[in-house]
């Protein structure tokens, strides 16, 4: 077996891994799984020779490709148990895609080292809020009204979508810093997932169509064999990571969520030193 075929069923299998990874803590965080695959996609295509000018970029776009069915499974598996916001998520249906195409158009002009600079900022200003956590940082006792929800939902949608994540990472920040538990943060986050990813899969293709030096199988910046390798495991595993999430503490959850971010943010730390 020559060189290229051994490096391709390598990539295959990093995809697989880190697709099972990715759907249980789309389950069990309420995310896309975005903070997982994103990091483990950048190594794993540039390792197989993917041009380094793009290869964050399709990283990101390509794990956006993942959250719609990820997240959606998840939605519906927390959805059952009664614990999503649905009135949140309908205010949103128009201010968090409109944040999405927004981040596709930044994407398409910054560079990766900036994304990752995006990435591993806010995953660690995150993580430092849920590890440290106390009744008195809640900013009210109730999810605001417009236009300051819409504001926030633009924001979420943006910046979830310049990271590559489903809008866990700052839903669930944001609900419980409004009195939410960290429960019903994680199932409504799922279904932020879903807004995000829809118009993010279009940005994204229309952001990358023509670049150059894409790697095979792509369609814009979103890489096609990844995302086939990767949804069937995540969407398996997706459930099985909510009914997990429905079994810890409220506390403990917050600590796992924050420990989660901290190692995301270190992997984008380390890659630019």
């Amino acid at each position: 077996m020559d060189m290229i075929s051994l490096s391709m069923l390598g990539f295959g299998a990093a995809l697989i891994a880190s697709g099972a990874l990715a759907g249980f803590l789309a389950g069990l965080f309420g995310i896309g799984g975005g903070a997982i695959l994103v990091p483990i996609l950048v190594t794993v295509l540039t390792h197989v020779g993917v041009d380094t000018t793009n290869v964050v970029q399709i990283s990101v776009a390509s794990s956006l490709g993942v959250i719609g069915p990820t997240s959606l499974r998840s939605f519906f598996a927390h959805k059952k148990r009664g614990a999503v916001d649905l009135a949140l998520l309908k205010s949103w249906i128009i201010p968090v895609p409109l944040g999405v195409f927004l981040a596709s158009y930044v994407a398409a002009i910054v560079s990766g080292e900036t994304l990752k600079a995006i990435f591993a900022g806010i995953a660690f200003v995150v993580a430092m809020s849920m590890l440290f956590n106390r009744e008195s940082w809640k900013l009210g006792n109730d999810i605001p009204g417009n236009p300051t929800r819409s504001f926030i939902g633009v924001l979420v949608g943006f910046f979830s979508t310049l990271m590559g994540i489903g809008g866990g990472v700052l839903n669930n920040t944001f609900m419980t810093l409004f009195g939410r538990s960290i429960h019903q943060a994680v199932a409504t986050s799922s279904g932020v997932g879903v807004l995000i990813s829809i118009p993010a899969i279009i940005g994204m293709v229309a952001a990358g169509w023509g670049a150059p030096n894409l790697p095979p199988f792509s369609v814009g910046y979103i890489n096609l064999l990844a995302v086939a390798l990767i949804i069937p495991i995540s969407t398996y595993m997706a459930p099985m990571g909510a009914q997990f999430a429905h079994n810890l503490s409220r506390r403990k959850l917050e600590i796992a969520f924050g420990i989660f971010l901290l190692i995301a943010a270190g992997q984008f730390i380390y890659s630019l030193l």
